[in-house]
């Protein structure tokens, strides 16, 4: 299903990026992620393939299956070099940092798949780690053919953890901190469209106006509590999905129901019961 929606969006856009990410771990996908990697390769208009991924999963043999399969590049979120700390930022026990480390030697040193080590920075937590996942990703090679780094700043998410200790940071702030470690390291870690090839293209057309009324079916539990993912019945059916949020607990998996469009912005569909 990802494919069908993937390819008409690709030929609308042009020559593009398919970057694999979720709210989640992409690497959850499985045994089935070499299989999506090699179709979305398939399409003329997918020039690069890259995922995004803590790096838990990965092991040496599922890296050879993602790079056999076409995987340009990892986007690895490593906040520290420390495997205590590693555990602490990424909230449990059982993050090996030291296996995700060998792994990624093992990637840059067997496979055509390049690395990005892609670290949040967490002002006044671990300042200091990013430098020093900096000084490891210059020691092993990363970025053979893409930006060696690409630094995160720290966006609060209702959803999300906001530790204690964080101290906030402006992205003026943000920026002087990357020019600093630029000269420091003698690395490139201002990013800019061009490292990435981004330039404006069509933007899909709004498929159903706000407050429009749409019947659809529920196919899975959505992210949050009390949200669930449908799609269209019948009015551009298999185009989209809609988010419908489920605020008396009354939808269910495999029901068709009418609901009402409240957000449509950048195709993202919410909706509610009508």
């Amino acid at each position: 299903m990802i494919i069908e929606w993937v390819k008409p969006l690709a030929k609308l856009k042009g020559a593009i990026e398919a970057h694999i990410d979720t709210v989640g771990e992409p690497l959850m996908y499985g045994s089935r992620l070499p299989e999506l990697i090699q179709e979305l390769k398939s399409i003329p208009e997918i020039k690069i393939v890259s995922i995004q991924t803590h790096g838990s999963l990965l092991t040496e043999k599922l890296a050879e299956e993602l790079a056999e399969a076409g995987l340009d590049r990892i986007n690895l979120s490593m906040d520290t070099v420390d495997p205590e700390k590693a555990k602490y930022l990424q909230g449990t026990q059982w993050y090996n940092l030291e296996r995700i480390k060998d792994v990624v030697n093992y990637v840059l040193e067997n496979t055509k798949t390049d690395v990005m080590l892609t670290p949040l920075l967490l002002p006044g937590i671990n300042d200091k780690d990013v430098e020093e996942v900096i000084v490891w990703g210059k020691k092993i090679g990363v970025g053979k053919k893409y930006p060696p780094f690409g630094i995160q700043m720290f966006m609060h998410h209702k959803h999300g953890r906001r530790p204690k200790e964080l101290r906030k940071l402006n992205y003026k702030e943000f920026l002087r901190t990357l020019r600093n470690w630029e000269i420091k390291y003698k690395v490139r870690l201002i990013l800019t469209e061009e490292d990435f090839n981004i330039v404006k293209k069509p933007i899909l057309p709004t498929l159903f106006r706000k407050w429009e009324k749409v019947r659809v079916k529920v196919v899975a539990p959505g992210w949050l509590k009390n949200e669930w993912i449908a799609i269209p019945v019948g009015k551009n059916e298999g185009l989209t999905t809609i988010t419908v949020i489920d605020e008396y607990g009354e939808v269910g998996e495999e029901l068709k129901l009418n609901v009402r469009i409240i957000n449509n912005k950048h195709n993202i569909y919410l909706a509610k019961p009508a």
